[in-house]
């Protein structure tokens, strides 16, 4: 079939003839002396839907056109025409109609009312036809896009890493594991791997290893989390962008996130208006401002110490209070971002017993060179660090930590063999749709949230 996408037709001229398909939004069927019928058709090519004005003339109009409802899928030629309706430029004489699948205008979910996000999280099959989910979707795909051009035009490799891992970079515990042993067996060696294995929490570690032999790298990929949470900002999977540079320290690190997110988020403002458009209105009437903010401002840097000290300061009541040795909160992090330096903000330097064993110990022994890129109304969106090259402090690291250093014998074997100074980060893709989008829960900017009790879709 040689169709047109919509957000194409829209822009075409009077007279042309094309053909459109997509699925019925609405369907007004008016009687009379001249009887008509007025179709909005939506692709998902763009927020709007074109709208196809059919007649009696057309040999099905009393079968099939008649009985035309939300959610049919249709196939539509003719000729576009100067609408005389508001909204749009032009419509679509229809010459011929063909409906490919009906919707049970009784039992059809997605209706013309708005609905609740927590009720099209029950029917997350069905949600991207709404205009929300579908704006979600195009964002997404745009960000998704941007961010593989960012790194592609700067020299960074795409590295493919294992879903499936023995490793547990963040050391957190907090992993799916992977197994082929029947109930009652527990015996890693007779398993199928030969070895206990899970779901990747963090590319990060292997990623490494394609930097300390091609410079820099990225990966971006799914990761995984058994985080029993049912907070709006936590998945079970979720999507991570990783980009590993080659011969950098912490400063470097921090240069290229900054760039990130500020690439990021024009691009999206200068490649998507009209999804933006829309949640600017519906959603957060805030958001476009906060983005145009982020991006116009430099980000304030400062370290943790130094953060801790602005918090302490703060002459407020907090629900955990600011501590050194302890992490910071996102009620900290707003703070910081929103009222005190009203800017973006990276804080770096955090203490070492906080973070985890790659990053690099600083001369002072308590803290390690880290970051967490902050933003107003998320928190931390970027977190990051420069990596421990050295070979006998990373042992003692991870021994610190309770871990068996032979366990991760090809990690150290970096440092063994042409170790350099390199550093890294991680983006949560979710939580820059979040970010983008304004949207509030998490579930709602993945198509299929996984999370505690769902994995329905």
């Amino acid at each position: 079939m040689q169709r047109t996408r919509i957000i194409d037709a829209l822009t075409a001229a009077v007279g042309t003839e094309l053909t459109v398909a997509g699925w019925v939004r609405t369907a007004r069927h008016h009687a009379g002396t001249n009887p008509i019928t007025f179709v909005m058709l939506n692709d998902g090519s763009c927020m709007a839907a074109l709208q196809v004005v059919a007649t009696p003339e057309l040999a099905n109009y009393e079968d099939i056109v008649l009985k035309l409802s939300p959610g049919c899928s249709v196939v539509v030629t003719g000729r576009l025409v100067e609408s005389q309706g508001k909204g749009q430029k032009v419509e679509l004489a229809a010459a011929s109609l063909r409906q490919f699948g009906s919707a049970d205008a009784e039992h059809y979910p997605i209706q013309a009312q708005r609905h609740s996000f927590e009720f099209l999280r029950t029917i997350a099959h069905l949600r991207p036809r709404t205009n929300t989910f579908g704006a979600v979707a195009r964002v997404r795909n745009a960000i998704c896009a941007i961010i593989h051009e960012f790194f592609q035009k700067r020299g960074f490799l795409y590295v493919h890493t294992p879903i499936i891992t023995a490793s547990d970079c963040e050391g957190a515990g907090e992993l799916f594991r992977v197994t082929t042993l029947p109930p009652g067996k527990s015996d890693p060696a007779e398993d199928f791997f030969g070895t206990a294995t899970n779901l990747t929490v963090s590319g990060q570690l292997e990623v490494e290893t394609y930097c300390c032999a091609m410079g820099d790298v990225y990966t971006f990929g799914p990761t995984f989390r058994a985080e029993n949470s049912n907070t709006p900002r936590h998945l079970a999977e979720f999507w991570m962008v990783e980009p590993e540079i080659a011969f950098a320290d912490l400063s470097d690190d921090a240069d290229l996130a900054e760039e990130f997110l500020r690439t990021i988020f024009s691009e999206v403002l200068t490649r998507c208006p009209e999804d933006m458009a829309f949640f600017e209105k519906w959603i957060d009437k805030e958001v476009v401002a906060t983005l145009r903010h982020v991006i116009d401002n430099d980000f304030v840097r400062l370290t943790y110490t130094e953060a801790i000290d602005v918090l302490t300061k703060a002459g407020r009541e907090w629900a955990y209070a600011p501590e050194w040795g302890k992490d910071l909160q996102t009620e900290h992090e707003r703070y910081l971002t929103e009222e005190n330096f009203k800017k973006p903000v990276i804080v770096t330097d955090y203490p070492s017993s906080i973070k985890p064993f790659y990053m690099r110990l600083s001369d002072d022994g308590r803290t390690v060179a880290a970051m967490d890129v902050l933003v107003p109304r998320v928190g931390e969106i970027i977190g990051g660090s420069q990596r421990e090259e050295r070979l006998d402090v990373l042992g003692a690291r991870m021994k610190a930590q309770g871990m068996n250093p032979e366990d991760y014998g090809w990690y150290l074997d970096l440092r063994r063999y042409g170790t350099m100074p390199h550093a890294g980060f991680g983006l949560g893709l979710e939580r820059a749709v979040q970010f983008v989008t304004g949207m509030q829960n998490i579930r709602d900017v993945i198509p299929f949230p996984r999370t505690p009790g769902n994995a329905k879709f």
